[in-house]
């Protein structure tokens, strides 16, 4: 039998009229409810983050055809926007959030764009949507030392068990980038499962710490959003965007040797 594959699908702002920072990786309301249609209509059934990792530890049973909706950041167009659609078709989904740029208390001012506060965070929660961590200001984690890394990840914990009665058991890397440290520091952190990027299936493979995902956008369209759900054509799809992510790994890498080498002169 071969290995299960599972598509998880990134999103990030749900807006009509985002802002340049956030449009590329944004979705108008009118594409995002028709995606979720065609979720529907294709015999895909949307479980959360929790459940699939539960599920490959040898636990909990799910659908014959999962998806996971997910969602980065913390943008309001989610409250707004994307949970009278979620809510329409029974759908539960996890959001990804970076504390520091929620609006209230503990806000940064680092927000990209009208973000969520504390009370649609909870609304969402109600609704069925599990709520995760994706760091405090949102850096590149593998780009911190090891005392920052801890700062983001365990900030992050505790200002979502405050805020919501419960520490996240599901964490979303920012940008993606990870390494073998950092994935042990999640660990560490009380994090159970996370999630890269990638621009491929998930499969039990990838180990609990570093399933991959499918960038959904505004350039989008119906008919890639179908192949993406079903897992076709998807290397041809993100060929650019592969290649750009190899280059950044090679220039994270350079700075990271810079910086030891820098400490050990110290």
């Amino acid at each position: 039998m071969s290995e299960q594959s599972v598509p998880i699908l990134m999103y990030h702002s749900v807006a009509g009229a985002p802002n340049d920072a956030t449009r590329a990786l944004s979705v108008t309301p009118e594409a995002f409810a028709e995606q979720m249609a065609a979720v529907g209509a294709l015999g895909f059934t949307p479980v959360t983050t929790a459940a699939l990792a539960a599920h490959w530890r040898g636990g909990r049973p799910l659908p014959a055809r999962p998806v996971l909706i997910t969602f980065d950041d913390g943008y309001e167009g989610v409250h707004r926007h994307a949970l009278p659609v979620l809510a329409g078709h029974g759908f539960p989904a996890t959001l990804f959030v970076s504390t520091g740029w929620l609006r209230g208390e503990h806000d940064t001012g680092g927000g990209l764009d009208t973000m969520l506060d504390w009370d649609q965070v909870r609304a969402l929660t109600a609704a069925g949507v599990e709520v995760g961590g994706h760091s405090h200001t949102h850096p590149q984690l593998d780009q911190l030392d090891d005392d920052a890394l801890e700062r983001e990840l365990s900030r992050c914990r505790d200002i979502v068990a405050g805020e919501l009665g419960a520490p996240p058991v599901s964490f979303a890397y920012p940008y993606g980038y990870s390494s073998r440290r950092v994935r042990q520091a999640v660990r560490r952190a009380g994090y159970a499962q996370a999630l890269a990027v990638g621009n491929a299936l998930a499969r039990r493979r990838q180990g609990p710490y570093a399933l991959h995902r499918v960038t959904v956008r505004r350039a989008t369209g119906a008919d890639e959003f179908e192949r993406l759900l079903q897992g076709r054509a998807i290397a041809r799809t993100y060929l650019g965007d592969r290649a750009l992510t190899k280059g950044f790994a090679m220039v994270r890498r350079a700075r990271q040797i810079r910086r030891k080498a820098s400490r050990s002169r110290v």
